[in-house]
């Protein structure tokens, strides 16, 4: 039971996060596509890096999905 596994970066690198991210904490150039917003819900990789940026929770993983990605709510 305690032997150790190596998964390998094959099933980690399909890991997304989903989370909240308030509009005006955004670059000015985004806040001004936002179209009334006052939140959106950014896709991140693992690294933290933001993929995407939709208007629902829903959508976004909706997008994770369809590319692939297996997507885990941040709280």
């Amino acid at each position: 039971m305690h032997t150790k596994y190596d998964f390998g970066s094959e099933n980690g690198d399909r890991i997304v996060y989903v989370r909240e991210v308030l509009v005006a904490d955004l670059p000015e150039d985004i806040r001004a596509q936002a179209m009334g917003q006052d939140t959106l819900y950014a896709v991140c990789g693992a690294d933290g890096e933001r993929l995407a940026l939709v208007k629902d929770r829903r959508m976004a993983f909706i997008l994770a999905r369809q590319n692939d990605m297996a997507p885990v709510s941040v709280h």
